[in-house]
C-alpha cells in the first residue's frame, strides 16, 4: 500500500543506474582513458560525452572500429571491467536524491529494477558497494538483450521481470539514448540530463517529467510528484509499447 496517499504503488519505475543513481562517468572514463592509451589512442572527457548512455558493448565496438584496434570485444569488455571495478570498488558516489527517492518508493512497496548498458558484473559491484541492492533486487543489463539503448529491449525486459505491463512503467534516465530508449519501450520518463549541453537532446522533448539542471535540479519529492500524478491519467493517454527490437 502506498504511503502517499496515491496510486503510486501501481507504478513500476525503472532506474538506470550510471550517471542517474550514482555518479560513474569519472571512473568509466578513467577506465577507459587508461584502456585506450594502452592502444595508442588519446582519450578526452569531452570524447567521453559522446558516449554516456550508450551501451558498453556498443561503446568498444565503435572504439574498435574508429580506433583500428585489433582486439575482440569480449577482450576489451573485459579489460575495462576490470579498471572500471578496481575504481568503482573504491569510490562509488550515489546522488543523496536518488538514494531518498529509492528508499522511499521501497518503503511504499514501490516496484523497481535497474536497467543498465553496464555489464552484469559492474551493476553487481556497484549496487552492493553502495548498500542500493538492499532495496533494488531486479537487475537486468544490457548485455542480457539483443540489443542496448537506444533500443528498447532492456526497459522491456526489466518490465517484464516486474511482471509490468510496460506502458504502466517510468524510467529515470540521465541521456538521450536511454530516453530514446524509454519512449520506444512504451514507457514515460523522468530525464535528468547527466550533460548539461544535451538537455535540448531531441530524446529529452518526450519526457514527462525533464529537469534540465540535472542532478542539481533533481528531488525525491518531484519524481514522487510526477508520479504520484500519474493515476490521473486515464488508461487511454498511455503509450503504446511495441516489442522488443530483433
Amino acid at each position: 500500500m502506498s504511503t502517499f496517499g496515491s496510486p503510486l504503488g501501481d507504478t513500476p519505475v525503472i532506474f538506470d543506474l550510471d550517471g542517474t543513481l550514482v555518479d560513474s562517468e569519472p571512473n568509466y572514463y578513467e577506465a577507459s582513458r587508461a584502456l585506450l592509451a594502452e592502444h595508442g589512442v588519446e582519450y578526452t572527457w569531452a570524447d567521453n560525452e559522446a558516449y554516456v548512455g550508450i551501451g558498453t558493448q556498443e561503446t568498444l565496438a565503435t572504439w574498435k572500429d574508429r580506433y583500428g584496434i585489433d582486439v575482440p570485444v569480449a577482450e576489451l569488455l573485459a579489460e575495462l571491467d576490470r579498471r572500471y571495478l578496481a575504481l568503482a570498488r573504491a569510490d562509488t558516489h550515489v546522488f543523496p536524491e536518488m538514494r531518498k527517492l529509492v528508499e522511499q518508493l521501497h518503503g511504499a512497496g514501490v516496484p523497481m529494477a535497474v536497467a543498465s548498458g553496464s555489464s552484469r558484473a559492474a551493476i553487481d559491484a556497484i549496487l552492493s558497494g553502495t548498500g542500493l541492492d538492499a532495496q533494488l533486487t531486479t537487475v537486468i543489463s544490457a548485455d542480457e538483450v539483443a540489443h542496448g539503448k537506444p533500443a528498447p529491449d532492456v526497459f522491456l525486459a526489466a518490465a517484464a521481470l516486474l511482471g509490468a505491463d510496460p506502458a504502466d512503467c517510468v524510467v529515470l534516465e540521465d541521456a538521450a539514448p536511454g530516453a530514446t530508449a524509454a519512449h520506444a519501450a512504451g514507457m514515460r520518463c523522468i530525464a535528468i540530463p547527466y550533460v548539461a549541453a544535451h538537455a535540448d537532446a531531441p530524446a529529452f522533448a518526450s519526457a514527462g517529467l525533464l529537469l534540465r539542471g540535472g542532478q542539481s535540479e533533481f528531488t525525491a519529492q518531484a519524481a514522487l510528484d510526477y508520479l504520484s500524478g500519474l493515476g490521473d491519467l486515464s488508461d487511454a493517454s498511455r503509450p503504446a509499447a511495441p516489442a522488443p527490437s530483433s
